[in-house]
């Protein structure tokens, strides 16, 4: 069985898959950068259904993008999505571009992207390399050259040239995409149905394990964030993440980066911290709420502690900040890690 044939017979029905609108096919390749499908493709469908066009998207805001991105993480994506749907609307007169050498100029569409939008879209003979490729390919020729080196990157973007069928060159990529993704998996590759297995040099050498090969992991830095939310009544204290850090654009409560786990005494002199020397008598009382979650990205092991800090009287917490009431909250855009909280911090709102 070749590898198209297999393809024909194995591979999963997906939305992006049944049409060759190069904007959708972009929109699937973006939400799919560091997404599983199974978790992206209900944001797929509810970005098509909210911006079904180019131009649609890019009259958008982006308090509305990050907020229908909530939760999928590396926020950055979200906010070059709406960066080069404006581009496309302003500079390409809303015509999505289905060729690579006008795709790789867009924000945040690298090589890898713009291979795949336009081999999928226009047919355009471009090798396509994701992490599944990368794998396929270090087993079938054995090599053992690290893929996150610029001496690996070359040398599998040239196999990948080489092995490229050129006259269906979209269906190649897709089949080489689904092939690591269901057959040639990190964990337990299931190398019989493999439609290459004769032909995998890692298969006769035993070395199917230990490819691909990686030269060193990054390091994992641990960072404690402290939250503090100011509670009067029915209402509390947020603030807009600034440029510069993770949660760029998103929503939080009040608080800081201690460097540290905090003990009792430190909490209540962070409180008095963020009021100003009139207010001090306005606490009647700090809450914890959560101790110690643990949230990771991707070089950062988050740990959150949260306190509720509630208040007499109204007073604002020194800083820029928005006060809001819990349904409000709801329509913000926020990070991952604060929507986990919200489940642990919803009762002193919501009766």
């Amino acid at each position: 069985m070749t590898l198209l044939q297999w393809y024909e017979s194995n591979r999963r029905s997906l939305p992006w898959r049944e049409t060759k609108d190069a904007y959708r096919i972009w929109l699937s390749e973006i939400i799919l950068q560091q997404t599983r499908v199974a978790q992206g493709l209900d944001y797929y469908l509810r970005f098509v259904e909210r911006w079904p066009t180019v131009t649609d998207l890019a009259a958008a805001s982006e308090e509305e993008v990050l907020k229908l991105w909530q939760g999928l993480g590396y926020y950055s994506r979200a906010r070059n999505l709406l960066k080069a749907a404006r581009q496309v609307t302003e500079q390409m007169a809303g015509r999505f571009p289905t060729r690579y050498e006008d795709l790789i100029i867009l924000k945040g569409v690298g090589p890898y992207t713009a291979a795949a939008i336009a081999s999928f879209s226009s047919d355009e003979a471009v090798a396509v390399v994701d992490g599944n490729v990368y794998r396929v390919l270090s087993r079938l020729f054995d090599i053992d050259t690290p893929i996150d080196t610029t001496g690996g990157q070359k040398l599998f973007l040239r196999l990948a040239e080489e092995m490229l069928n050129r006259k269906k060159p979209g269906l190649h990529n897709q089949a080489m995409m689904e092939l690591g993704a269901l057959v040639c998996t990190p964990a337990t590759p299931r190398c019989g149905e493999c439609p290459l297995h004769d032909k995998c040099l890692a298969r006769t050498a035993a070395t199917v394990s230990v490819r691909p090969v990686k030269q060193g992991k990054t390091r994992i830095r641990d960072r404690w964030l402290c939250y503090l939310l100011f509670k009067y009544k029915d209402r509390f204290w947020v603030r807009r993440r600034d440029a510069g850090d993770i949660w760029q654009g998103l929503w939080e409560f009040a608080g800081a980066e201690t460097g540290a786990p905090v003990s009792g005494s430190e909490i209540r002199d962070l409180v008095r911290s963020f009021l100003s020397p009139d207010n001090q008598t306005a606490v009647d009382s700090i809450v914890p709420v959560v101790k110690d979650l643990h949230h990771q990205l991707t070089h950062r092991l988050l740990h959150i502690d949260c306190f509720i800090v509630n208040l007499s009287c109204d007073v604002r917490p020194k800083g820029e900040y928005e006060q809001i009431s819990w349904t409000n909250w709801a329509e913000k855009a926020i990070p991952k890690a604060i929507f986990d909280l919200n489940g642990k911090i919803s009762p002193f709102f919501v009766p």
